[in-house]
């Protein structure tokens, strides 16, 4: 089995919820013929809300042509919803559940009853030692409030990137290309963000070859202190990668709009210049080459936004996400000169390019077209791990990009101490609020005991039966909900302290290894609590 020169990478949210999601079957039916007519043809495939098994099924005999090989991933009550198709046999797998991730009161969000997680994958690809890709597959929580110091699951996104990011820091460690993709539900400038990057010495493919790529959404305010006019429909799908609240997907239109839609209906049809002010990218692939060939490495050739077409009998988008598609390349050692034209050279398609150029143009003026230094950067390809000697001058030769990327082996990244103090107090914040969750459920189911006392004394002293039966209905009813509560705050509230004991020392001991104080020690003055 000879190495590819080049590996397509495709990752998408279905929107696959069963019973909720509209048009679910007919949706993920087409999904997979879409994937099954991609050019070029993906060789890894994510998927997140994939959540049956007739439509992973579904999805899985279209691609079977060119994606022989794919992975259902079981997890929670109801399941992960992840799922990992491959053009070359899964030498391993493994499902990684998150530590934190969400709370089983919030029952209608569903976030902890279906086991969020990674599925991983290890794929072997070539004959080489270091041919082995390590596919992290992933859906975090949910942002069901606006981020921020009020927003109860930040704590939990962090987490889970931490989780990532951890993931990928050892498979770059062991040597290997690494992809993490899936729908991580944050944005450029978020904590969560940062933390899968430098902690996972991984990239951002989309930032790498748009560096200058919102960090937000209009309307956030990262975006907003840039100073930048708001994006259309055309600049947000080309240069920002936006994956999610696209005025060019359907599911987030209006009930009037979508009604337009379908079969011999007129349709509706939304202009490239049409403002969008509540894009978002919150999909992604991160890539590392962890690798140390003498004959080459991995580039970033080519990222876009795919699967914005619509269903061709419902008219319908084939999701309320887009999807991100790369494609990674193998550049060797002696292709590494500042002549793009080489044999075997990574190269940008210059379409997506002059899409580019036409986007920035109807934009804004004052935004810097890509210069003829940057251009050429970018056709050299852009590496996945930190080249070394003539690899870094090249690699470094235009302004504004940073292209000496990669693993943890070539070179010294983390997050600012800053950081670390902020996510320490984001988990003192959330473990304080655990407590008083704690104590009041547990007081909760005191007080129905108490009550429930009362009731089996009163009965025997009301004169009406009838009154008799009412009161033990009600003590019965409220000594259920309390046990409930109760059994929370003894089970899930303790396990749930214990795995913030655990992300806390962790934050601890990075912070100390990256010279912000000592090395955590378990022999404190102030032991922890057995229960």
């Amino acid at each position: 089995m000879e190495r590819p020169q080049e590996i397509n990478i495709l990752t998408l949210n279905c929107w696959g919820l069963k019973f909720l999601s509209a048009a679910r079957q007919p949706r993920l039916s087409q999904i997979g013929q879409t994937i099954a007519s991609s050019l070029p043809p993906p060789d890894i495939v994510g998927l997140q809300e994939c959540w049956t098994q007739e439509d992973y099924l579904s999805i899985r005999r279209s691609t079977a042509h060119i994606l022989p090989h794919g992975k259902f991933y079981h997890s929670g009550v109801f399941g992960a919803g992840l799922a990992i198709l491959s053009r070359w046999p899964i030498e391993e797998s493994s499902m990684v559940r998150y530590p934190l991730n969400g709370r089983p009161t919030a029952f209608f969000r569903g976030d902890w009853f279906v086991g969020k997680g990674v599925a991983a994958a290890r794929v072997r690809f070539g004959r080489g030692k270091g041919d082995v890709l390590e596919v992290f597959n992933t859906h975090t929580h949910a942002p069901y409030e606006e981020e921020g110091p009020e927003d109860s699951y930040v704590c939990h996104r962090t987490a889970q990137a931490w989780e990532v990011a951890k993931l990928a820091r050892g498979a770059v460690e062991r040597g290997h290309l690494v992809v993490a993709l899936g729908d991580f539900n944050m944005v450029p400038s978020s904590l969560a963000h940062g933390i899968v990057t430098a902690r996972g010495g991984v990239r951002d493919v989309w930032r790498v070859l748009h560096p200058d790529s919102a960090v937000g959404s209009a309307d956030d305010e990262a975006e907003r202190a840039r100073g930048r006019p708001v994006p259309t429909a055309e600049f947000n799908v080309v240069e920002n990668g936006v994956t999610s609240n696209s005025v060019y997907n359907t599911w987030r239109w209006s009930k009037d709009q979508r009604k337009k839609l379908g079969s011999g209906k007129e349709g509706v049809e939304i202009a490239p210049d049409t403002v969008d002010p509540r894009g978002q990218r919150l999909d992604y692939i991160f890539a590392a080459d962890g690798g140390e060939r003498e004959e080459g490495t991995w580039t970033v050739k080519s990222v876009r936004v795919g699967m914005t077409e619509r269903h061709p009998v419902l008219g319908c988008s084939l999701s309320d996400h887009f999807s991100v598609e790369a494609t990674l390349a193998f550049r060797r050692s002696e292709d590494r000169g500042n002549d793009g034209e080489k044999k075997g050279a990574a190269t940008v398609s210059t379409a997506s390019d002059d899409h580019y150029r036409r986007a920035v143009r109807k934009e804004d003026s004052s935004l810097t077209i890509r210069d003829q230094h940057d251009d050429q950067a970018l056709q050299n390809g852009v590496y996945l791990r930190s080249p070394t000697g003539s690899e870094f001058h090249v690699a470094n030769s235009s302004k504004g990009l940073d292209n000496a990327l990669g693993g943890f082996h070539d070179y010294e990244s983390d997050l600012p101490l800053s950081a670390y103090d902020e996510i320490l107090a984001m988990i003192h914040k959330y473990v304080s609020r655990e407590k008083t969750q704690r104590k009041w459920r547990g007081l909760h189911f005191l007080a129905w005991v108490v009550v429930l006392i009362a009731c089996l004394v009163a009965v025997w002293f009301v004169p009406h039966n009838f009154v008799a039966f009412i009161l033990m209905l009600l003590s019965s009813l409220g000594l259920m909900a309390g046990t409930v509560d109760g059994l929370i705050a003894l089970l899930f509230v303790n396990t749930e302290l214990r795995a913030l004991q655990e992300f806390e020392w962790e934050i601890l001991n990075a912070k100390a290894a990256t010279g912000g104080g000592p090395m955590v020690d378990d022999l404190g003055d102030e032991p922890a609590r057995d229960w």
